[in-house]
């Protein structure tokens, strides 16, 4: 029986190639305006894309912010192709596990994670290895899938049988605990109905 981490990998590089036009990656693209939004408040020059799949958010901060540094990380071989194909050599993309960051310490302003939290088994691990690699008073943003509470319960029902390596939906009491765990300033904010954003400071 193969994991979540495993499901996500071979889901992901199926729909790789229509990902970004496609219905797969529908709810992902609905949360690019509300993640730059957020992101153009915020002074930083180095920034990771955490689970970055084919580079769409990535790209856009290059148009707004041509000068950044930027850098990807996803287990999904393809999505990175399709990463490099947009990126070329603008940013620093890796094929990679979000629990064991290839990264040294206090390296990042920013570290961002969208539509790809709900995906991990072990969210502690991950949380974890964010702060480590984050300076100190840097930013920490995840938007992702949320659901009202009937339908959130209906849909971590359905996914654990999910194929695609889905693992949780988080309700804001959830997601708010996990980051509080390492975080500060943790503000959670509705970003439309079937979506939250939340950022917290190291």
């Amino acid at each position: 029986m193969i994991g979540n981490k495993e499901k996500s990998k071979i889901a992901f590089n199926q729909q790789a190639a229509t990902y970004d036009e496609d219905i797969k990656g529908q709810h992902a693209r609905s949360l690019y305006p509300v993640l730059l939004k957020k992101l153009s408040g915020l002074d930083f020059n180095t920034v990771l894309d955490l689970g970055c799949g084919t580079g769409a958010v990535m790209q856009a901060i290059f148009e707004s912010f041509p000068d950044k540094r930027v850098y990807g990380i996803d287990i999904s071989e393809n999505m990175l192709q399709k990463a490099k194909e947009k990126l070329k050599d603008k940013a620093t993309l890796t094929l990679g596990d979000s629990e064991h960051l290839p990264y040294a310490n206090e390296m990042f302003d920013v570290v961002y994670c969208n539509d790809s939290f709900h995906h991990y088994p072990a969210p502690e691990k991950v949380i974890a290895e964010v702060y480590r690699v984050l300076k100190p008073t840097g930013k920490f943003i995840i938007s992702d899938c949320w659901q009202p509470f009937f339908g959130r319960i209906i849909m971590n029902a359905f996914m654990r049988f999910s194929s695609e390596g889905d693992v949780k939906m988080y309700s804001k009491r959830e997601i708010c605990r996990l980051l509080g765990l390492h975080f500060q300033n943790v503000i959670w904010q509705k970003a439309n109905h079937t979506s939250f954003i939340v950022s917290s400071i190291k």
